[in-house]
């Protein structure tokens, strides 16, 4: 509390703005933002929002832990606008989306309202045309001796973008103040990962208090995973084919607990360490594994599971689907291994076990 007190005092001014640092959106709605007319207030909403379980529409029920704050000086606001930007796949390019309704969620305003979001395709090869940032500027709300200004906002945010490599740009809102300046009093970028390589200096901006614990460890053996909410562990290799996994799986009565990409090249290691992973979650009551072995050898993928279940101690049922190359291998090292599982020959006869082994 002793460190947002100081940093008021450090920003002067009569008004602040405490806001909680969490990895989502709605932070307002959720009691994580809070205007404090007074040195006391500013201790009293850090107090109440640090360590505070916020819930937003972007949390999911189970909301996220504010570990950090920010503090800002409080703006004279008469004005709240949005600018964003992210790739259209249609049109391959980069659009600015551009909005007189800032500082509420852009998806509503879409959906009930969508006249009032303005679009500009930019083409890449000549960036975003100054003229046009300005038409934008004035369409949206921004009065004409403020254009300029507005017009830099837009054009330093399609090159942030750019630069950064993000897939997402934002502000909001975008502020006009009582004496006619544009100003940015929040911001969000979301940054391609796979391009993370050449944007050192955001890498060290990483903050994995933010970030499922499970994700960072997949992220460390190249495995593509995300938590869900149910009870069947699974692992596949192929996004889409680890989708329609879930899909079946939720077919047969069952719920995934995860998605888990193993890649086209896992090794035993790497099969391991998903398991790991997947049992670190004390909801797991089964494991379902689905391979095609088109690069990934069926008999390679077999000795990683086997490898794994006895590493960990597998206790929780397992079914094994194996087709493609190897596979007569593979499934023979998995009858000759001691492990506990059953084997299934299609998807719809893998999920049907599972959710029978774990539903009872």
């Amino acid at each position: 509390m002793d460190e947002a007190v100081s940093a008021a005092e450090q920003l002067g001014g009569n008004v602040w703005v405490v806001k909680a640092q969490i990895h989502a959106g709605g932070r307002g709605k959720g009691g994580g933002v809070k205007v404090a007319t007074s040195i006391e207030q500013v201790k009293q909403y850090a107090d109440a929002i640090l360590g505070m379980q916020l819930v937003t529409h972007q949390t999911g029920p189970e909301g996220k832990q504010v570990k950090r704050l920010y503090i800002e000086e409080g703006a004279d606001i008469a004005d709240e606008l949005y600018v964003g930007a992210l790739v259209d796949r249609e049109q391959q390019k980069v659009v600015l989306m551009c909005s007189s309704e800032g500082g509420m969620d852009i998806e509503t305003v879409a959906e009930e309202t969508p006249e009032k979001i303005l679009k500009i395709y930019v083409d890449p090869e000549t960036g975003l045309d100054r003229s046009e940032a300005e038409t934008v500027c004035a369409k949206i709300g921004i009065p004409t001796e403020a254009v300029s200004q507005g017009a830099d906002f837009l054009q330093g945010l399609y090159q942030a973008f750019v630069n950064s490599d993000a897939s997402l740009a934002e502000i909001n809102p975008l502020i006009v103040t009582g004496d006619n300046k544009v100003m940015a009093l929040d911001a969000k970028f979301n940054i391609d990962s796979n391009a993370l390589f050449r944007q050192p200096e955001i890498v060290k901006y990483r903050d994995l208090d933010e970030e499922d614990a499970n994700e960072v460890e997949a992220s460390k053996w190249d495995l593509s995973y995300i938590s869900l909410d149910g009870n069947i562990g699974c692992l596949v290799n192929g996004a889409g084919l680890a989708m329609a996994t879930m899909d079946i799986i939720k077919l047969y009565g069952g719920e995934p607990a995860n998605f888990l990409d193993v890649g086209g090249g896992a090794n035993k290691q790497q099969v391991t360490e998903a398991f790991k992973i997947m049992l670190a979650n004390p909801n797991v009551e089964g494991i379902l594994v689905n391979i095609f072995g088109g690069i990934m050898q069926c008999d390679v993928i077999a000795e990683g599971i086997v490898a794994a279940a006895q590493e960990v101690g597998l206790s929780v049922p397992l079914v094994v689907r194996l087709e493609g190359t190897n596979v007569e291998k593979g499934r023979a090292i998995l009858d000759d291994s001691d492990v506990k599982l059953q084997t299934a020959s299609t998807m719809a006869d893998a999920a049907e076990k599972i959710a029978a082994a774990v539903n009872g």
